[in-house]
């Protein structure tokens, strides 16, 4: 039976006791509005854990001023009975006022990791995904935490801030789910319209486009990008905001590929910005 608890003293007073007791803890922290993505990443935890929880918390410090914090996909009923479903023993539901009930006067800041890609767009946005998490750490105590690869940035930051801050939390990501036509799953997908529901799967054609010219050889990121790009010019109405090569999970820009990069992309819609990547290289098993 699937619990939904709704404060921090609850939350750590059990996974405490699930500790002393000799559980295992699996964690997935989304912002609601599950989808198969989510869903994939809880079966995980409940196939590898003696106890799993979900967080559902729209974290508004990841958000900026011009974001869709309000707007925002919120549907806690649906996304407990999903819990419930395949299931999940708790489902962490904490008001905002009870995550920050005080002014933060104490902050973590994103260094380089966060200058690049995403964080270059969105100033801030993995400054408040590294505070949530640490709290959100310190709260459920895991032993296991599942992160979307979908977000590569993010999971390459949420593990440089275990190494960094020693947390005993192991970080498993978990590969990208996606449509039948290759779209990868998000709660942004909702807001596309009809015609370009239709054109979004050319991300990901165009990232197996970017996967076959290095399969051929091709090693030079410049004519990767221009193809990549010419093909999403050619497939979609969305403002092109990036098509880079970067070194994974370092995220250092890549002239001459070598050893396992990401190729990372995004494009807005007239009220959707969709993001999408996929890993290659020396090192991808």
């Amino acid at each position: 039976m699937t619990e939904v608890i709704t404060t921090i003293q609850e939350m750590q007073h059990l996974t405490s006791r699930f500790r002393l007791e000799g559980k295992s803890i699996g964690f997935v922290p989304t912002m609601g509005a599950l989808h198969e993505g989510h869903l994939t990443m809880i079966r995980q935890s409940i196939e590898y854990n003696d106890i799993t929880v979900i967080s559902v918390f729209v974290n508004p410090l990841q958000f900026g001023p011009n974001e869709d914090f309000d707007a925002y996909p919120r549907q806690i009923e649906t996304d407990v009975e999903a819990a419930r479903m395949i299931g999940v023993d708790y489902v962490f539901y904490p008001t905002v006022e009870e995550m920050y009930p005080h002014t933060l006067d104490i902050t973590l800041k994103v260094g380089r990791l966060a200058s690049v890609l995403e964080g270059a767009k969105r100033p801030g946005h993995f400054d408040g995904v590294v505070t949530v998490v640490n709290k959100l750490f310190n709260i459920v105590q895991p032993h296991v935490a599942y992160f979307g690869k979908k977000d590569a940035q993010q999971l390459a930051i949420v593990q440089k801030m275990v190494e960094t801050f020693n947390h005993p939390v192991v970080i498993q990501g978990v590969d990208i789910v996606r449509e039948s036509d290759g779209l990868a799953r998000s709660s942004r997908n909702v807001y596309l319209t009809e015609e370009e529901r239709q054109q979004a799967p050319h991300l990901y054609q165009s990232l197996q486009l970017a996967k076959a010219m290095y399969d051929h050889g091709e090693r030079q990121s410049a004519a990767i990008i221009e193809k990549v790009t010419a093909y999403l010019k050619a497939h979609t109405c969305g403002k092109i905001e990036e098509v880079a090569v970067y070194s994974y999970p370092e995220l250092v820009q890549q002239n001459t590929i070598s050893g396992q990069i990401f190729i990372s992309l995004a494009v807005k819609f007239s009220k959707a910005r969709l993001i999408d990547n996929i890993i290659i290289g020396d090192e991808v098993k």
